[in-house]
Order: C-alpha cells, then structure tokens, then sequence
C-alpha cells in the first residue's frame, strides 16, 4: 500500500523536559482576583483551583496514566492528509463486533478507559462473550494525540468519512459507531452516509434532538401531554443555555487562534477551561469530582496540553460554524441508531424530534449521569451498547 497509508506503531513517551517545564509553569502561575463568594456563578472558583492544581503539581502521576494508556495497542496513520491517532483493541472473542467509539470536546480516547475492558473482553468482567466489540478509539484530527491539523475543512463530515477510511484500513466492512458530543456528529454521520456498512449507531447524546426553537402552540397541541411537558422543559434547557453556557463554542466558532494563545502558554488556564465543562456538564453539585474520577479528568487535560492542541482542537467548531451547510436542516439518516439520555446532559432530547431525522430503534433514559456518560456512568453506557447490537443481532 502507499506509504501514507500504513499503520505506524505508537507508544506515548512524553521527554521528561516538558514535565518539567509543566511544573515550573504550575509554580510560578499568576492568579487572578476573585469576588468574595462568587461559588461557580463566573467560572471556576480560584480556591478550587489553587486546590485542583496543588494536586496536578505534587500529586498526580503521569507516568502512572501513560504507563495505563500504552497497554493498549495505539497506532497512527494519514487520513486525508491529516495524522490520526487511535488505540485499536481486539477483543479475545472471534465473532466479535467492530465498534468505532468516538470522543467530544474537551474529552479525548480517556474518556472510555473504564468502558474498554467490559466491551471487548465480556467474559472477563462476568458478561455474554457474545456482546464483545473489538474496539477502534481515534482522536479527532486537530485534538490530543492526533497533534493539530494543519489546513483548513476538518469539520465533522470530514471526520466522519476520514474514519471510514480507517475502519476499510483496518479490514472492518461492517461496524456500529457510538459517541456523544462531537463524537455523536461523527458517528451519526457514518450511519447516514454508509448505512451499508455500519450496522447501528448508538448515541448518548443526538445533535439537534432537542427543542432549538420556542414551540408553537400547535406542536403542542399535537403531543401527548408528557411529551408536551418535557418539550416545554427541554425549551427552559435550551434558553438557559443560550443565556448562561455557550459562550465558550462562540469563541472556538469565532476566533480559536486568539483563544489559543492564552490555553497554549498557561497550563492553569488550559486546566480551567476544560475543568468549568467537568463541572457543568456532569451529573455533579459543587465540584466535578463528584462525578468523575479527578486523575482521570487531569490525564485527559493532559493530552491538550502536552500536545499543544488547545487551538486546534477549538478549530472543529470554527469549521462546522463556516461550512457551506451550516444552516441546513439535518439529512436523514437510515441507520438503526439507539439514543442512551442522561439526565444531566446539555439538552434534553425529545423522542419526536428525534424521529423526524433518525431511524430511533432504542431509546432509554436514565435516573443519573451527564454529557460524560462513559465517565460518569460507565456500568450503564456499557448495558446500553451492548443491549442495543444484541437486539440488532436478534
């Protein structure tokens, strides 16, 4: 095969200088000043974080997570002109099925490391050895260990048919995709433009399923009174949202390289940026910790920014929000796709929304968990994928 399309053998092996000179930042950081007991209401609190980087400083190991991160089999390989890094497991199961999992913003391959082992080793963790996945985990061209991309166009459209290319590399004619945040839009989009090869798309989070415009009373009227309520409900989300927490994707829109700068040179700042999303998208009262494991949250801050990819990973949104079909109704997709809703996820989705553009064949809703579902609720997302291809294997 050409050379651009080889799978080059990947081992992380961060130069002990750049440790260093995270620790030296961390110590010579200069904080800025705060309002006496402003708790959450204007961004992450500096008592947290003086405390949150304490940790990251003096306690947290990043050999430790490295050391966890190369036990799995990770390569690289050029899609579409752009690096790609992924961590390909194969299950010990023959008949296993392909699956493509796939990370958000500001997530990364992190996020599924307690989904990893029960998806493809299910005998192992006391479950059906015939609900084992061999497991594809990419980073996004642009994010962590993918490093920036360098040209213009990766938005996830691009993405999505670059991952196909991965999958045909891999020898994987048939595959389901899963994902939430970004890695929702990719996997959607697979499902809509290969419907011939990916056999189910299982979602925790579904672009557009929520209520994007005040409701009419007519659609009102025409829904059952618990959708009726919940409609009303999701409208509140979405006005609260506008209101109070999108103003981090109008800058990654708008201006990521001037963002960059800032993230790029100060690793507090990088940690903040990432740490309010922890926080406010999780299923969690006064710091994300109570939803997410804290090392794993700074592993994941690490990819960043070790590599440098604050900026570029900022560029998705940039793209998708200059792409020619950014004002676009959503293309219908044909693929069989499962929607796993998690309480405390951004919006909350709408069964009827859903089904004007999806063909839904699942759909559950869980007492708890948020935007991280494989983070906050590993145990549930791994029932819920393994459920939904058992029964599209029935």
């Amino acid at each position: 095969m050409p050379a651009d399309d080889r799978l080059h053998p990947f081992r992380l092996d961060v130069p002990e200088a750049d440790l260093d000179d995270l620790r030296d930042r961390l110590d010579r950081t200069r904080w800025p000043d705060e309002l006496p007991d402003a708790g959450w209401d204007y961004g992450v609190p500096r008592d947290y974080l003086r405390e949150l980087v304490h940790h990251w400083r003096h306690a947290y190991d990043w050999r430790a997570a490295e050391a966890a991160l190369n036990r799995w089999p990770q390569f690289t390989t050029v899609l579409d002109g752009a690096t790609v890094h992924f961590a390909h497991l194969r299950s010990p199961e023959p008949g296993a099925t392909p699956l493509l999992m796939t990370h958000g913003w500001p997530g990364s391959l992190v996020e599924f490391a307690d989904v990893a082992g029960p998806l493809t080793d299910p005998r192992a963790y006391g479950g059906d050895p015939a609900d084992a996945f061999h497991l594809v985990l990419p980073s996004i061209p642009g994010f962590g260990l993918s490093g920036p991309t360098r040209e213009r166009g990766w938005e996830f459209r691009r993405v999505a048919a670059a991952f196909a290319e991965l999958m045909t590399r891999l020898g994987y004619e048939r595959f389901g995709a899963q994902g939430g945040d970004w890695g929702a839009a990719v996997s959607r989009e697979l499902g809509r433009t290969h419907p011939e090869r990916v056999v189910g798309v299982h979602l925790n989070l579904l672009p557009g399923a929520h209520a994007t415009a005040e409701p009419t009373p007519a659609e009102l009227a025409a829904l059952a009174p618990e959708e009726r309520a919940r409609t009303l409900r999701s409208w509140d989300r979405t006005r609260e949202w506008q209101r109070e927490r999108q103003g981090y994707a109008d800058i990654q829109a708008t201006r990521p390289q001037t963002l960059a700068y800032g993230l790029t040179d100060s690793p507090v700042g990088q940690l903040a940026w990432i740490v309010e999303k922890f926080k406010e998208w999780t299923d969690s009262r006064d710091r994300p910790e109570e939803a997410v494991d804290r090392d794993r949250m700074l592993t994941n801050v690490m990819l960043y920014w070790l590599t440098g990819t604050a900026g570029s990973a900022a560029r998705l949104y940039y793209e998708r929000a200059h792409a020619a079909y950014r004002d676009a109704a959503p293309e219908p997709s044909t693929a069989p796709t499962a929607l796993a809703v998690f309480p405390y996820e951004n919006f909350l989705a709408l069964r009827h929304v859903a089904e004007r553009t999806d063909r839904i064949v699942r759909w559950t809703e869980y007492g708890r968990g948020g935007h991280f579902a494989a983070l906050e609720q590993p145990e549930a997302l791994v029932a819920d994928v393994r459920a939904f291809f058992r029964e599209l294997r029935a």
